[in-house]
């Protein structure tokens, strides 16, 4: 067949395509003018020509390390300047709402410094093992990075995440009420691998983590839990730990409670009890409702948060939607995430999405039909021991408000009719 034959006979194809189609308008009581005047207008930017299509990018040269979108310029790490003295010993807070998966950006890792960051050169840095050891060690970065190295993905979550909220809903944004935890992968060595090359003494029970920083911050681990899953990491997704992550080295305590994680470690003692330093017993203890004190709360309890639809990220449109949420639990892994739109009145079980992994952030979501009504949003999380996230009018039943650490109570958004969501208390 010709080329102009099969033109004709296409455009017969098309034409009788078109004759059916506007008979069929006609058969249903739709004139071709109604037909016309209910088509989708056409979309400028489909349809037009956009300036970014005009002219040429940036080439490979210009951005030799890679940086987000200038349109993503509003996800960024935020603090509260009141809550501290000053920024050096301050926090700052992940955008939860802006984010998705369960891997944390490294550029927005929540930061809590004593001192500030330590900017150090790893050629000088230099890890000492003393104390209750066979042989005191002195390691260089060179002698770590020529250990047996793990990858392994785990939560890091301060004592204090949620604090504000113990007396009540304060803070507006789940990057604020929630935002003192991420999710990374870390690449080091296991911690008994640096112990076993100085030898521990039977006798030891303590080691005393320092860090390198001007505060010289120290934490006590019991040696159980460092022989277990315990690391000194030298890298953060992929790449060198950040600065503010304490770069070039610093500890990994898996689902315990985040000012543990010695940051630029510069020395480990073993003993045989736990370091009384000021700050230790002044600090990150659990002040209870009868006047005692819990202390040494080490691991870091199942909990979960909705963080969309969140102060942060309002409902912006009526029908379909996805609501999303991160959970975690420093004794396991995630089993279940239940979620209620009624302020815990009826609950659903949450699709739970992406890996689930032991002591890491897991996905869940759940997509819903909206048409404008306002809704009370919860999320509760189970575990893999049973535990289940308890309401904040359990937990203040038995811990009191007191406190300002541990804080993992079941958080509620009241979502309104146009969308707005605020943090809110119940009862």
């Amino acid at each position: 067949m010709s080329d102009e034959a099969s033109n004709k006979l296409n455009r017969r194809k098309f034409l009788g395509a078109a004759t059916l189609a506007g008979a069929s308008a006609l058969a249903a009581g739709q004139s071709f003018a109604q037909a016309s005047k209910d088509a989708p207008k056409p979309d400028p930017l489909i349809t037009e020509v956009q300036d970014w299509q005009r002219y040429l990018g940036d080439g490979v040269d210009k951005h030799p390390y890679g940086m987000p979108s200038k349109f993503e310029k509003n996800v960024i790490r935020r603090d509260v300047a009141w809550l501290t003295a000053s920024a050096e010993s301050s926090v700052n807070f992940t955008p939860l709402h802006a984010l998705d998966g369960i891997i944390t950006p490294s550029g927005l890792c929540f930061e809590r410094h004593h001192s500030g960051i330590a900017e150090i050169d790893p050629a000088q840095h230099r890890l000492m093992i003393n104390g209750l050891v066979d042989k005191p060690l002195v390691f260089t970065m060179d002698d770590i990075k020529r250990m047996p190295r793990v990858n392994k993905i785990y939560f890091l979550e301060c004592a204090a995440n949620s604090g504000m909220e113990w007396r009540g809903a304060q803070l507006n944004g789940c990057q604020f009420t929630h935002g003192m935890v991420h999710n990374l992968m870390y690449t080091g060595v296991m911690l008994k691998t640096v112990l076993d090359e100085a030898g521990i003494k039977p006798n030891a029970k303590w080691l005393m983590l320092e860090g390198g920083d001007a505060a010289a911050m120290n934490r006590s681990v019991p040696i159980e839990k460092a022989l277990d899953d315990c690391m000194i990491a030298f890298a953060m997704n992929g790449e060198a730990l950040r600065p503010e992550q304490g770069y070039p080295l610093r500890a990994v305590i898996p689902g315990w409670e985040g000012n543990l994680w010695v940051k630029w470690i510069r020395r480990i003692e073993v003993g045989d009890q736990p370091w009384q330093t000021r700050e230790e017993t002044s600090k990150y203890t659990d002040l209870l409702a009868d006047g005692r004190s819990r202390k040494h709360t080490f691991i870091m309890d199942a909990k979960s948060v909705v963080t969309n639809p969140s102060p942060q990220a309002p409902l912006k449109f009526k029908g379909r939607n996805v609501l999303s949420g991160l959970a975690w639990s420093g004794r396991g892994s995630i089993k279940r995430v239940d979620v209620s739109i009624d302020g815990g009145r009826n609950w659903q079980s949450a699709r739970i999405d992406g890996p689930v992994i032991d002591k890491s952030l897991t996905r869940f979501y759940v997509d819903f039909d909206w048409n404008g009504q306002e809704m009370m949003v919860q999320s509760r999380a189970m575990d893999s021991t049973g535990y289940v996230q308890p309401s904040k009018e359990e937990l203040r039943k038995v811990r009191g408000v007191n406190s300002i650490y541990h804080n993992n109570g079941i958080q509620t958004w009241l979502v309104r009719a146009n969308g707005e969501t605020e943090n809110v208390e119940i009862g």
